[in-house]
């Protein structure tokens, strides 16, 4: 039963989290963002936030120090949407899970291509 009440949570956040950073938040370092998970502890202290970042190395560690920098705002406003007793503490990663799939789909093209090849 806490499993469900978590993912719901989890949910809850994530859609908040995203509302905020689409339309709230002007750092001009945080570019194209978006929350792909949320994941929280089980006692609801902290939370994994895995955003996807578009941009170079250097733009997504800008994002990230702008998400940081933004961080007690974003809590705030969502113990303020969300009616919980304790907002976890977030803590931001980067979701690479986009890029990884990207690659792996280039290689099997890859390798699609030289098997053609071998069989002409």
């Amino acid at each position: 039963m806490a499993r469900i009440r978590v993912g719901r949570i989890n949910e809850q956040i994530k859609k908040e989290l995203s509302h905020i950073l689409q339309h709230e938040i002007k750092d001009p370092r945080i570019g194209f963002v978006t929350v792909t998970a949320v994941k929280t502890s089980g006692d609801l202290q902290f939370a994994k936030v895995y955003v996807s970042v578009y941009g170079s190395t250097k733009e997504k560690q800008e994002t990230l120090a702008g998400l940081e920098k933004a961080k007690g705002y974003i809590r705030t406003e969502i113990g303020r949407r969300i009616q919980i007793r304790h907002i976890p503490e977030l803590h931001f990663t980067i979701d690479n899970t986009l890029e990884r799939s990207e690659h792996i789909d280039r290689l099997l093209d890859q390798v699609k291509s030289v098997e053609t090849d071998d069989d002409a």
